[in-house]
């Protein structure tokens, strides 16, 4: 393995660190950058240790190492002893945080069915039904649906609009940010925006929602930061599992297997409560496809 491989690699943390950064206070960038900047010398200090050299608190330390993708400041210690283990030994770079450059692709399908197992039970076990059933209330009754989002939660946005259409819901996609700002504004009492966002700050998403907001639209925000900018607009927050960034698998594409669960029972519960309707569209749009391929 190659020094220039090994730095790319090693520079992954710096990378989350610096995208994360507009969600951080100034003493969790301080935290952040200094676990990044020398992930060898952190990695073998105690939590007060690290908070003593930072200049802030142990509770600090531990909230950054959860935004970065953590569970806990014990784990992020590890992931940085083996990040330092592989900057002087030159072995081949972790692809995630269990995946290695050289693993044989048997043991990455294992692998990344096993975090895409933990993710969806992730998911499932913090999502709150009372949310969810309110959320699902009214998209139900919504004379419109419209969803924002952009890269891979755009994606989930078009899945979830798809869904409504072909059981006979008026549902809409907003990738681009200025459509969706534009059409947000039309929004008013009776109709649904749903935000889908991981970071909870893509401003691109937390604008228009916030338009929707004002324009007295129930929101909805699907993210995995819930106290993120976007659940300040939202009157339901459906959370996501936290998923692990890598190099290959950042955040906002791990995570979308946690979005498209959410997406699913929200989908599921408005059919049971549209049913009568619902079966119907949803048969004449199999019938339709059908015909198309015959």
């Amino acid at each position: 393995m190659t020094q220039d491989v090994t730095e790319i690699f090693g520079g992954a943390l710096a990378a989350r660190v610096r995208a994360l950064a507009p969600s951080m206070t100034r003493s969790m960038q301080r935290v952040a950058e200094t676990v990044a900047g020398d992930p060898a010398g952190c990695a073998a200090l105690t939590v007060t240790r690290l908070a003593q050299r930072t200049g802030t608190s142990e509770a600090t330390v531990v909230r950054t190492a959860r935004l970065l993708g953590y569970p806990g400041y014990r784990d992020l210690r590890l992931a940085l002893a083996g990040l330092a283990a592989q900057q002087q030994s030159g072995r081949a770079p972790a692809l995630t945080t269990d995946i290695a450059v050289d693993d044989p692709i048997a043991d990455v399908v294992a692998k990344l069915a096993r975090d895409e197992r933990q993710a969806l039970a992730d998911t499932a076990a913090g999502l709150d039904t009372v949310q969810l059933g309110a959320a699902v209330a009214a998209v139900a009754a919504a004379r419109r649906t419209d969803v924002y989002g952009v890269g891979a939660s755009g994606l989930v946005a078009q899945d979830l609009v798809q869904k409504l259409l072909r059981i006979g819901l008026v549902a809409h996609a907003h990738s681009d940010p200025h459509l969706a700002v534009t059409n947000a504004v039309q929004l008013r009492a009776g109709d649904v925006a749903v935000a889908i966002t991981h970071s909870g700050s893509t401003r691109d998403v937390v604008e228009p929602l916030r338009v929707a907001f004002e324009r007295g639209a129930t929101t909805v925000a699907v993210t995995g930061r819930p106290g993120g900018a976007v659940a300040q607009y939202a009157d339901q927050v459906l959370t996501t599992s936290t998923a692990r960034e890598s190099e290959l698998r950042p955040a906002a594409m791990s995570s979308r297997t946690g979005q498209l669960l959410v997406v699913d029972c929200l989908f599921v519960g408005v059919a049971q409560r549209t049913y009568d309707t619902a079966a119907p569209a949803l048969a004449a749009s199999y019938e339709a496809l059908a015909h198309r391929h015959r």
